[in-house]
Order: C-alpha cells, then sequence, then structure tokens
C-alpha cells in the first residue's frame, strides 16, 4: 500500500478527474514524481467503478482502492446490505474478507467482526478504509483464515465465507472443492468454531453440484441485482438435516421480489392456452428451478413443461415481468408475413427451436420500440407467437 497515495494533493487530483478517461490521463506526464503514476491512475479506475456499486466508499474521503478488478469483483452494497439482514448474534468471522464490503455491513448487525485476509497488503488497506469508515467493532488479521481461526480458538455465532477458484481448476465445471478454501473438506473443522456458515457462491455454481459437496445446508438464497442473479448464499446449520428452503431474491431500485419454496416439494403445474396476462420470472427463479411451485403459489398457469412462462386472465402481483397479450398466433410463414416481417419488436424465446438471432435476420425484424415478442411452444406442443404490451 502506497500511503503517498493518501495525500492531499493527490486526493484531491484523483476526486477532480473522476469523470475523465483514465486512458487518457495515462498519457500525460506523471504530476507527483515522488508517486508511481500508475497506481494513481488504477486509484481513479477503481473508484470510478465505485461510484455505483460502491456509493458509500465513493462518498468517503481518503479511501484506499486495492485495484479496479477487485472492485469489480466485490459485492455491491445492495447484496452486502442483503446478506445482513440473514446474520444476528454477538460474533462473527470473515474467513476471505477481501475488500470488506460485506463485512461494513455484518458490522452494523454483531457487537465484534473479524476480517481475515490472505492477501497482506489487501488486509492492509481494509484496516486504513474501516477508520476512514468509522467501523469500531472490525479487527484485520493477515494470513491464513484456518491458522487465524484455530489462533484465536473463539467461539462465533457466524462464520462467513467467499472461496475463490483455484487458477489451476480445469475446464468450467464449478465446484467448491476446486475453491480456496477447500469448504467441503474443512466443514467439521469449520462447525467447531460456529453453528452457523454462511458461503458466497458465484452464480454459475449448479445448486445440485453444491448440494452434493455440503452438508447440513438449511437454506439457498438466489439473489439478483436488477434482474442479474450476482450470488448464492448457502445457509448451514450445525447438525441440520431438515428440508432446504429455497429463496429467491431480486433486488430493484422500486422493489424487492421475493419467492420462496422448499426443495423437493412434489409440486405440479397446472397448464393451459395463453391467456389475457403472460408473465416472466425474473432470474433468480429461474436459477433456482422452482419452475413447478409457481402454479401453486399464485393464481397462473403454465403454457408448457419446458417453456417457463405463465399466464391468467386477472392481472397479479408477480416476481418478474409482467405482459398483456395483445394478439396469439401460430408460427408459420403466412402468419409472420403479414404481422411482423419488417417490423420493430422486443423478441424472446422460449422453449422454441429457432434463437433470437436467426428470427430477426429470417423475418427482418428490428430491435426495440414497444411491442414483445415470446416465440415459444404452447401445452399442445404447437410454436406460437405472442405480441405483448409491457406492464411491469
Amino acid at each position: 500500500m502506497d500511503k503517498s497515495i493518501l495525500s492531499e494533493e493527490i486526493q484531491e487530483f484523483i476526486t477532480s478527474n473522476i469523470n475523465v478517461d483514465v486512458s487518457k490521463l495515462a498519457l500525460q506526464k506523471n504530476k507527483f514524481p515522488a508517486s508511481d503514476w500508475t497506481t494513481i491512475l488504477n486509484q481513479i479506475a477503481a473508484k470510478q467503478k465505485a461510484e455505483s456499486k460502491l456509493p458509500t466508499w465513493f462518498k468517503t474521503s481518503n479511501i484506499y482502492y486495492p485495484g479496479k478488478i477487485s472492485v469489480e469483483q466485490t459485492s455491491s452494497e445492495k447484496t452486502a446490505e442483503y446478506k445482513s439482514e440473514l446474520i444476528s448474534g454477538d460474533k462473527l468471522i470473515d474467513l476471505t474478507g477481501g475488500f470488506g464490503v460485506d463485512d461494513f455491513y455484518f458490522s452494523k448487525k454483531v457487537n465484534q467482526l473479524v476480517h481475515c485476509e490472505i492477501n497482506p497488503e489487501l488486509s492492509e488497506i481494509v484496516a486504513h478504509n474501516i477508520e476512514q469508515l468509522h467501523l469500531k467493532n472490525m479487527e484485520c488479521f493477515a494470513g491464513d483464515s484456518s491458522e487465524i481461526l484455530a489462533k484465536l480458538n473463539q467461539k462465533f455465532d457466524w462464520i462467513y465465507i467467499d472461496p475463490s477458484r483455484r487458477n489451476d481448476a480445469k475446464g468450467k465445471v464449478f465446484m467448491l472443492k476446486d475453491c480456496l478454501p477447500n469448504v467441503p473438506e474443512l466443514l467439521d473443522f469449520y462447525f467447531g468454531f460456529a453453528n452457523n456458515i454462511m458461503i458466497k457462491t458465484a452464480p454459475i455454481l449448479d445448486i445440485t453440484a453444491g448440494l452434493s459437496e455440503l452438508k447440513n445446508v438449511k437454506a439457498i438464497h438466489v439473489v439478483a441485482l436488477e434482474n442479474e442473479v450476482k450470488e448464492l448464499l448457502w445457509i448451514l446449520e450445525k447438525n441440520y438435516s431438515k428440508s432446504i428452503e429455497i429463496v429467491t431474491c431480486n433486488l430493484t431500485k422500486d422493489a424487492t421480489e421475493k419467492f420462496t419454496f422448499k426443495l423437493g416439494n412434489a409440486s405440479v403445474s397446472n397448464y393451459s392456452l395463453p391467456k389475457k396476462y403472460v408473465y416472466e420470472p425474473n432470474a433468480a427463479i429461474m436459477k433456482s428451478g422452482g419452475f413447478d411451485e409457481i402454479t401453486t403459489h399464485f393464481e397462473v398457469e403454465k403454457l408448457h413443461q419446458h417453456s417457463h412462462l405463465y399466464t391468467s386472465d386477472t392481472l397479479i402481483d408477480f416476481p418478474g415481468r409482467v405482459f398483456e397479450i395483445e394478439n396469439c398466433f401460430e408460427y408459420n410463414k403466412s402468419n409472420m408475413k403479414s404481422v411482423l416481417e419488417n417490423k420493430k419488436a422486443n423478441i424472446t424465446t422460449r422453449n422454441f427451436p429457432e434463437t433470437v438471432e436467426n428470427i430477426r435476420k429470417k423475418w427482418k425484424i428490428k430491435d426495440g420500440g414497444n411491442v414483445y415478442c415470446f416465440f415459444t411452444t404452447d401445452v399442445n406442443n404447437n410454436k406460437i407467437v405472442l405480441l405483448c404490451g409491457k406492464l411491469k
């Protein structure tokens, strides 16, 4: 950590250039010869990333950033705040502290918080930043988290872990055993220090695969931000062996869409031809796989087993996009030529043999406008097109 970056002159320079293209600044001569120019530029680039993702850090003076990539990879404040709502108690230890965004919010929920970070420079950065953020109940330790946990030898209410994939992990298959720390291997060790464990994983992790590696899973939270799944949260409780709750959450500017169900429920969907309204589940529900639960919880019916679109005659509050069907027709040459060819429309395919790109090219349909088209398959296995107006 280059402390010269925290000088008043350099901090003023960073702030005054926050809206300037860093690649253009890089062509300029270093205005501060005693400090590294690349480091200063990196601070500007990282702070630019933080403006929307980490507004608290962005608005706080003398924050030191570890680099643009670290800021890109860290939790957003919105998802960090969501995680904090899931914990309570006196003490929490974060075994993979990183930039400390999650811990900033955890610190509001517990009396004592321990931040472990294997990278000593990042640990030093976080220790500096928590002083600027006026956190009084958080302590930073640099080193191997398992060694720190054993050395502290305390009971915690919660252990939090955000394991990172090893660089040498082969292929696209994402398994927890391929991450650092190796959580499946260390679970018994962790449960010796806490009864509750929260594990954050990337959304690429398959839920079934995660369950095959973990034990004592009590709940899985699928967290999306503005309809983009950002993380899976695995809640483990020592000796827990009952049913697993799946919680889907889509955090938006205006509201929080939540949908909860028990994993393994023998739910069966009700089916129907398209009615007046059509519903598309949000990304968190799509990731959860709880498609058959939807017709049990909401007064809707499914268009087809594999379409994952739902319909009703009465408008309902639904966790996802909502449309009013203005026209429904069979997908064929005649109908496409008379209704959509050379028009402008937003296109989505669900359980349909052609891609969006192919449909646009084939029928010369431009992107955009106020018409929303679903190319899908109905309950009778007919290929159909729904022309809709968006309500939500």
